[in-house]
């Protein structure tokens, strides 16, 4: 039994939640055994400019944020039906890592 970590992150905690519901399906259907998921930390990226780079006028200043959501997963089974949940459809803005254990 090959046993596979996934690692998903994303701005959009539904889109997340979404690709997990998939893996979830197809790995009932296919009788394997799922871990999952576990919701890690939310990181949030904050960036702060200043409006004017030349340093005339008053000190303004402008700030983003940009949040990332996590969740782990874990699935084990034999390798041909782990190559059937590598092919299922991920949206472009979550990111996907892969370990095989």
């Amino acid at each position: 039994m090959t046993k596979i970590r996934i690692r998903l992150s994303g701005e959009k905690p539904a889109d997340l939640e979404n690709v997990t519901e998939q893996i979830r399906e197809l790995s009932k259907t296919l009788g394997m055994n799922f871990f999952g998921p576990v919701r890690l930390p939310r990181r949030r990226i904050i960036i702060t400019t200043r409006r004017t780079p030349c340093g005339d006028g008053t000190d303004t200043y402008e700030h983003w944020e940009k949040r990332l959501s996590k969740r782990l997963i874990e699935v084990e089974g034999n390798e041909k039906y782990i190559k059937q949940i590598l092919r299922i459809k991920v949206p472009t803005n979550v990111l996907v890592k892969i370990l095989l254990s």
